[in-house]
């Protein structure tokens, strides 16, 4: 989608729901902004991670909790990890800060961001799509792992089937990229709070070889990635969402969202790198 100088967009499948994953983070990260230029929060408060807090998969922050038995981190600091390093600790920790998912949900409708879900947070998300219920010890460890791995098959395939055919976190790639556009525009937070989520943003360390690697010297390029679980041979919602700055200052919300996909993960990046270097010429031409 173009953002300035005429707003069109192109795309396949835009208006199908398709997983977001560590995707949605975006969301929870705008409602704890939201909530600070509303004055409920403040970039500065301190919030109380537990080992009962730990979630599952990617957080690197557990090894702090573990090793202290609970740390103070600030607002600011969470939201640096959770979006660029995509730590799911961090994440659900600023998803209990702001209320809850009802929170995230009511800022996606107030903002009017059209076809975006908002799932239960990652531990009851993960472990449904694993065909389990969630217990903390899960987050200890490979204990998830293990615990996935003693799912009978046909339960587990079940489940990751009943997610894939109605992701409970679901987005619609045309909607992402409009309320991408709206962020770059200013039109979601204040001037100060956009500034700190754009700037987040262009620093994630996540998915490099993704969009980030097909985008030309001289443009710049914000994102956030999302990857979800594998099922051999299947892997589920491996996305890369961002903004795209040509030279010339015009900027480009840009969504690859892959609900199911057989394909290598080089392919994946290959396809990815090639929707990125597809902006950049359109816009030479």
């Amino acid at each position: 989608m173009r953002v300035d100088g005429g707003e069109w967009v192109l795309g396949r499948r835009m208006d199908e729901l398709f997983p977001q994953q560590s995707v949605s983070k975006t969301w929870v990260a705008l409602t704890v902004l939201d909530m600070v230029d509303q004055g409920k929060l403040r970039l500065d408060q301190k919030v109380r991670i537990t080992r009962d807090d730990l979630a599952v998969f990617h957080q690197p922050i557990r090894d702090q909790v573990i090793a202290n038995g609970s740390i103070e981190v600030s607002v600011l600091n969470l939201l640096e990890t959770s979006i660029r390093a995509s730590d799911n600790t961090a994440n659900d920790s600023l998803l209990r800060t702001v209320g809850g998912p009802q929170a995230v949900k009511s800022f996606i409708a107030r903002k009017n961001l059209g076809a975006i879900r908002f799932g239960p947070g990652e531990r009851a998300l993960q472990s449904g799509i694993a065909g389990l219920d969630w217990k903390q010890e899960y987050a200890i460890g490979r204990r998830f792992y293990a615990a996935r791995d003693a799912v009978p098959l046909a339960t587990r395939k079940a489940a990751l089937d009943r997610y894939l055919n109605d992701p409970i976190d679901g987005a619609s790639p045309q909607a992402i990229v409009r309320a991408l556009a709206k962020l770059a525009k200013g039109e979601l937070l204040s001037a100060s709070s956009t500034r700190i989520m754009l700037d987040i943003m262009s620093r994630t360390s996540s998915g490099p070889n993704r969009l980030k690697a097909g985008v030309p010297a001289g443009w710049s390029f914000l994102h956030k990635t999302g990857t979800g679980q594998v099922l051999p041979p299947v892997s589920t919602g491996y996305n890369d969402i961002g903004i795209m700055t040509a030279p010339d200052g015009t900027r480009y919300a840009i969504a690859v969202m892959m609900g199911s996909t057989t394909a290598s993960i080089p392919q994946r990046m290959t396809f990815m790198q090639f929707v990125s270097r597809a902006v950049a010429s359109y816009h030479q031409n």
